[in-house]
């Protein structure tokens, strides 16, 4: 009985601290780890393809972050899509139209900025880039393979946004739409030799912290509109029509990553049950079996006392039968 405890005892234990090898599973999801402070480390996730929602919360001033006290998070995937509109795609957090100054960040991230403190964008400049989540903001060209589309050689769109998000972005249109492979470079707005001007852009996603643009688009708006203006110059049928340049918005709308809902907090109950589980049998098997051994050597100690009690027992009567032969006249 004793040595089938011990076995179910060892066999328990291992079921709990060993996982077997075909149980393991990786999830290589893109995510981007947000942290705004260094008193606690404590993060939030972007996630690509994740639905968002959640509270928000807001930064605080123990770590001297650039944005104290704004809101972060709470947005949902539904409204990550905006206009042409600088300033756009906000659910909350764009009471004023006429700058993006002092917003705060409902996907998880600031704006794009344009150069020349435009509707207040600088406080988002390359200044802030090695804190910005997902990076340093790049540039991407995206074309299409001909095999899939009918498209033409001068048919080119750019993704603007953080590295990050960008180069995730990358393997969805790869994936989705059969667009080339190509890599992100170094985005530079002030630049004259810039890829992308603020005037090509076709939409803003993710709080204006993402873009698509075209070189043949000419928006003459763009410098003069409010971020809830609904006014721009028409796109031009290459970009209208494009079965590639809808499937990028799309895929846009759906897998750029933004914040998720915080992780949900485990109530007392489940985490005795947790515990329980995962210590409860073999402590029941380890009790089990420590009141056996307990219970053994109290039948051994009861076994030994009588043994002494039966041998003093004939000693005395040996004793007794000497002398009464040592007193026989």
């Amino acid at each position: 009985m004793r040595d089938l405890l011990l076995a179910l005892l060892a066999y328990s234990l291992l079921g709990t601290w060993i996982t077997p090898v075909s149980a393991v599973k990786v999830n290589n999801i893109p995510q981007i780890r947000v942290t705004t402070s260094f008193a606690n480390f404590h993060a939030r996730i972007m996630d690509q393809w994740g639905g968002g929602d959640g509270s928000s919360w807001k930064i605080g001033n123990d770590s001297q972050h650039p944005f104290v006290g704004r809101d972060f998070g709470g947005a949902k995937r539904k409204d990550i899509g905006g206009t042409r509109a600088f300033g756009s795609g906000y659910p909350y957090g764009a009471d004023d139209p006429t700058t993006l100054a002092g917003r705060s960040f409902p996907f998880g991230t600031w704006p794009l900025y344009w150069g020349e403190n435009f509707m207040g964008a600088d406080e988002y400049g390359s200044h802030l880039d090695v804190v910005r989540p997902g990076g340093q903001l790049v540039v991407v060209p995206i074309q299409s393979s001909k095999q899939h589309y009918n498209v033409s050689d001068d048919e080119v769109y750019y993704a603007i946004g953080d590295k990050e998000s960008a180069t995730f972005l990358m393997l969805s249109y790869v994936d989705w739409c059969h667009a080339l492979p190509a890599w992100p470079t170094k985005f530079d707005p002030t630049s004259p030799n810039s890829t992308v001007k603020l005037e090509q852009v076709i939409r803003y996603y993710r709080g204006s912290s993402f873009a698509l643009s075209s070189p043949a688009y000419n928006n003459t708006f763009a410098r003069s509109s409010f971020s809830n203006s609904t006014e721009s110059s028409p796109l031009p049928d290459l970009v209208e029509y494009s079965p590639f340049r809808k499937c990028l918005d799309g895929v846009t709308i759906s897998a750029l990553a933004i914040m998720n809902k915080p992780p949900k907090k485990v109530s007392l109950g489940v985490t005795l049950g947790i515990v329980f589980g995962i210590l409860g049998i073999p402590a029941i098997l380890f009790i089990i079996y420590i009141s056996s051994c307990a219970w053994g050597a109290v039948l051994a100690i009861k076994d030994h006392i009588n043994g002494v009690h039966e041998r003093t027992k004939m000693r005395r009567e040996a004793r007794k039968a000497a002398l009464n032969y040592e007193s026989y006249p």
